[in-house]
């Protein structure tokens, strides 16, 4: 990786789609000997960074890991917490959101959060129904397994109803059924924090996303930081199976 690399040029080539997990934000607080909810308050500033850097990239599609599943297990003031900073970023950000012309979406388990929330994400999505700048998709009490089995539970549901026969079920009929699938794939993963998984998240859409891993804690995202991952992004093959041979020569066959 370039080691300034806010001196890359622009690349030639950009993902339509980048998918991100927001790590580390418990951890810069913890550095500065603060609350880990403080942390919290300062990756909701990066995610605006995130967003404006997309929207200037004339990237597509983002979607950010903001909650998982597994998350609820974490200590009840920390989940407090998120709770309020995520019903305050409701309250604050979707009338500017919609002004830029971002449609923001949910994806995950609902049934779990507040009434309230429930009714802000709704309205949310409503709002923004008709947007196209950018598909912003927050990923909240989600996880990649709960999104495959809610696909197996829909189909199993439409075979024993008989609108649905099992030999019709390949993986382009599943993957109508999971969240996003009105969306590319993600071309790039982002995960800032130093960890190197992908902690069950799009764990079906990232089958041949290009991965990318960053020490950076999400609270320091810089413009600097999205412009290496898109460089380094650039810099890569993208087979998807085939050969580098194969790609040179535009074949495609299943052969490969």
């Amino acid at each position: 990786m370039n080691s300034d690399p806010s001196r890359l040029a622009a690349p030639a080539r950009k993902p339509c789609h980048i998918a991100v997990i927001m790590d580390g934000n418990g951890r810069w607080a913890e550095q500065r000997k603060r609350p880990r909810t403080i942390g919290h308050r300062a990756g909701a500033r990066a995610v605006n960074v995130c967003i404006d850097f997309c929207l200037r990239e004339g990237i597509q599609a983002l979607t950010l890991f903001a909650f998982s599943s597994e998350n609820w297990k974490r200590p009840r003031e920390e989940v407090g917490a998120l709770m309020r900073l995520f019903l305050n970023a409701l309250e604050r950000e979707v009338d500017e959101l919609h002004r830029r012309g971002v449609r923001l979406r949910f994806i995950g388990e609902r049934s779990q959060f507040s009434p309230v929330i429930r009714e802000r994400m709704a309205a949310a999505e409503a709002l923004t129904a008709g947007n196209a700048a950018l598909e912003l998709t927050i990923a909240a009490s989600y996880g990649g397994r709960w999104d495959i089995a809610q696909a197996a539970r829909r189909l199993a549901e439409q075979v024993a109803a008989g609108t649905l026969a099992p030999a019709e079920i390949d993986e382009s009929r599943f993957a109508r059924e999971l969240s996003l699938a009105e969306l590319p794939e993600p071309d790039l993963f982002i995960r800032t924090g130093g960890e190197q998984r992908i902690s069950n998240f799009l764990l079906w859409q990232m089958a041949y996303t290009e991965l990318w891993f960053t020490d950076t804690l999400w609270p320091d995202l810089s413009e600097d930081t999205l412009r290496a991952a898109l460089a380094d992004f650039a810099a890569r093959e993208r087979r998807f199976g085939l050969t580098g041979a194969q790609l040179a020569s535009g074949l495609t066959g299943e052969s490969a």
